[in-house]
């Protein structure tokens, strides 16, 4: 027995955690032994699934992405995620700190796993209920691992107020290993598909996805610094089992799956009620519903998106025209940038310089760059009101597991082989792109390039981007002196002029140091036996 979908939703709105404190409401109520339903210890999981990586404008209204080089806050202060790129961040300023509410959810998981066995419900149900929460706690592991190397592990530890809890950093492979073994044991335990009423729930793909980015990330260059080519053969294996099940499959269109519930693509995203924030924070100014423009993409990410014929803007033979830089480009471009001229619910987007969704400088809802965010939003509604849709934030899905594939099978061999191509081209492909890439065509270095600005264009705002650059170690490249924007002139003809070399953020990037996340001050002041990061001291 699995718990309906529409108890998440209900979890989400009103945060299940907030209603049922474990410090208010007692144990032996939540997992009474005559409760044979479990309604109480349903909601309680619901409460751990609500910790789940939100995405979206979660960090002061703005993306994560705009910590990176893909985008900027239409903000004219510097905001929170603005601090990851102009290096005014540390030990007691950190920008996004989920420290304290990963750990809470472990403790969370590790509760119900010490406490379910004395409540009512049937075993069945007892061993779902336990390998969700087991998976659940991987996942907050690696949101803990990924932001700031080996951290504590507990197992299935309860501390009480009594209890030492000076404990020390596991290393890097320790928690490689621990997160591993979880998965490993999990994958034939869980539901291999769901039903429409559990989505969002756990599943052998969910931990087979885990699985997949930790090996990936564990053979990336900021990890695996000796290059060990076994790491990346781990990586690709991992991947492949998930691509052997045949559960998930590309989506034909790649802007439904964002804002369709059930799709064959998402392998796990964070479930909420249908709503219209993305569009409210987002959508460009101008409009009656007034869209605040929050994120504005940089230049370097529109020039990232190739031509519909698969070549690069500054390739021989691509056609791309200075002068018209927003013709015949990649579809995802289409559905991941509001550029100037997008036609959007029948209204032409002016982001040229006077023009009606690009503001005067220096009241904080105009671009920055020439550019809005357009992915992830419904064209349901009309220049008055928004309408309700579904947002639900993708934290695995099946291109991302291609990509993950193509990157570990190319960096393990000498050369990319067919399977590396394939998946490549089968995500180009579904974008519209017109010609594949033939095998034998790249090294491996091209190759490289070539996945890297996929991951780039095609999981643009949905979190990648930010630990890519650091797992790679190209941060301090990508990060140290000017991003850039494009400033848009009307002539007298009503034609346009485009620059693109406008420089819109001056963005530096400290190597010693900024790869990894500092620990807190405060957890430091907690524990003693907690030791900082390098060059965080």
């Amino acid at each position: 027995m699995v718990i309906p979908f529409v108890l998440l939703i209900s979890s989400c709105e009103k945060d299940v955690l907030n209603q049922l404190p474990v410090e208010r409401t007692q144990l032996n109520d939540i997992f009474n032994p005559k409760d044979k339903e479990g309604t109480l210890i349903d909601e309680y999981l619901s409460g751990i699934y609500s910790q789940l990586p939100k995405g979206f404008n979660r960090i002061s209204n703005n993306l994560l992405d705009a910590g990176a080089d893909d985008a900027l806050s239409a903000d004219i202060s510097i905001t929170a995620v603005d601090k990851f790129k102009t290096g005014q961040w540390g030990p007691s300023n950190l920008p996004e700190n989920p420290w304290t509410a990963n750990y809470s959810a472990i403790r969370r998981v590790n509760l119900l796993l010490a406490n379910i066995g004395s409540s009512g419900i049937p075993d069945v149900k007892k061993d779902a209920l336990i390998n969700q929460s087991r998976a659940l706690r991987a996942i907050f592991y690696f949101e803990l691992l990924k932001r700031w190397s080996g951290v504590p592990l507990i197992g299935d530890k309860v501390f009480a107020l009594d209890d030492n809890m000076n404990l020390p950093r596991n290393t890097w492979g320790e928690c490689v290993n621990y997160i591993l073994s979880e998965c490993d044991d999990l994958k034939d335990k869980l539901p291999a598909t769901l039903t429409t009423g559990d989505l969002g729930r756990m599943s052998k793909g969910v931990v087979l996805a885990l699985k997949a980015r930790l090996l990936l990330y564990n053979a990336s260059p900021l990890y695996n610094p000796t290059n060990d080519p076994e790491r990346w053969n781990a990586a690709a294996k991992a991947a492949d089992e998930l691509i052997k099940l045949n559960t998930y499959s590309l989506e034909s269109n790649f802007g439904n799956m964002f804002t369709t519930r059930n799709n064959k693509e998402f392998i796990l995203a964070y479930q909420q009620a249908d709503n219209t924030s993305i569009e409210s924070l987002n959508e460009p100014p101008g409009f009656r519903r007034a869209g605040q423009g929050m994120t504005n993409p940089t230049q370097d990410l529109v020039d990232a998106f190739p031509m519909k014929n698969g070549k690069g803007i500054n390739e021989t033979g691509s056609g791309y025209v200075a002068n018209d830089p927003y013709k015949n480009r990649d579809n995802r471009f289409y559905l991941t940038i509001f550029h100037n001229g997008f036609s959007w619910l029948g209204t032409t987007i002016e982001t040229f310089t006077g023009g009606k969704n690009n503001t005067k400088p220096g009241i904080g809802t105009g671009t920055k760059t020439g550019y809005y965010m357009r992915k992830f939003m419904t064209t349901s509604g009309s220049d008055a009101a928004f309408s309700n849709a579904t947002h639900n934030f993708p934290i695995f899905r099946y291109a991302e597991v291609l990509l993950n594939y193509a990157e570990a099978e190319n960096e393990f061999l000498a050369a990319p082989d067919a399977s590396v191509y394939k998946a490549v081209n089968d995500i180009r492909t579904r974008a519209g792109i017109t010609t594949t890439i033939a095998s034998g065509s790249l090294n491996k270095e091209q190759m490289r390039l070539l996945i890297r600005n996929e991951r780039r264009v095609e999981l643009a705002f949905e979190e990648h981007r930010f630990w890519d650059i650091r797992r790679w170690k190209i941060a301090s490249d990508v990060l140290n002196g000017n991003l850039r924007g494009m400033r848009i002139t009307q002539n007298s003809d009503n034609t346009f002029s485009y620059d693109p070399t406008v420089m819109v953020q001056q963005v530096t990037f400290d190597a010693a140091k900024m790869y990894l996340y500092p620990v807190p001050y405060t957890e430091l002041q907690k524990n003693s036996s907690l030791t900082q990061n390098p060059g965080w001291n």
